[in-house]
């Protein structure tokens, strides 16, 4: 009989246990659900969801506000997202707030992110159609990643070329830095031209030594102190 009566004891006790569980279980899936809050509804246009599903988190300042109620492909190029938010938040939400899908961490599930408006706005209404950005695509990244290093494969390409050219003394760098007789000519150019500013210059101070010359400096001199005075 004792026993009888603990195992319904032991019985009563795990089906008390499993109900309490299945009624905090029901009660947390209601509230991230929304099933418990009153709600207001908005919608967005996107050309790509990006993987978003049904039941993903919508975001507001980074506090979850609502879940993705439903996805519509409207056209061949056009999807309409549904969203459910929690009304306590409609007051913060104007009419120019912003919606774009990203991603909880870096590899986490796709969410709705709404992205703040005007505060000098008027209230977000009640299955508002809310303006949206189209997120970045990874095979777009990926695509232009590409792009880029061809690019920069063609640009070392050239530039080995260009400096094998110059080893094998080809073209005019190529001849200035590898040909001995050019640059042996270049030098000597150089020197001249040093040689004929050093000439030039002994000149000029010789003729203003001359006897010839002296005069006519000398008035010059005076015309510049009468132009001062």
């Amino acid at each position: 009989m004792q026993n009888k009566t603990g195992n319904k004891i032991k019985l009563g006790l795990f089906v008390s246990i499993t109900v309490l569980i299945f009624i905090v279980g029901i009660y947390f899936i209601g509230q991230k659900q929304q099933l418990f809050n009153r709600t207001f509804h908005i919608s967005g246009i996107f050309k790509d969801i990006s993987g978003l599903q049904i039941g993903n988190n919508v975001r507001y300042s980074g506090i979850n506000v609502g879940i993705v109620e439903d996805i519509e492909q409207v056209t061949d190029s056009t999807v309409k997202v549904d969203m459910q938010i929690d009304e306590k938040t409609r007051k913060f939400m104007k009419k120019d707030v912003r919606a774009i899908i990203g991603s909880d961490g870096l590899m986490g599930n796709k969410i709705m992110v709404i992205m703040p408006g005007t505060i000098s706005k008027t209230e977000i209404s009640d299955n508002d159609v809310i303006q949206t950005t189209q997120p970045v695509s990874l095979d777009d990244i990926l695509v232009k990643v590409k792009i880029t290093s061809d690019h920069m494969a063609d640009i070392t390409g050239n530039l080995s070329t260009i400096t094998q050219n110059v080893s094998e003394g080809k073209g005019t760098i190529g001849k200035l830095l590898m040909d001995s007789t050019m640059a042996k000519n270049v030098g000597q150019a150089m020197v001249n031209i040093k040689q004929g500013a050093g000439g030039f210059k002994q000149n000029m101070d010789a003729a203003g030594h001359s006897f010839l010359l002296k005069g006519f400096l000398k008035k010059k001199d005076k015309d510049k102190k009468k132009d001062t005075k």
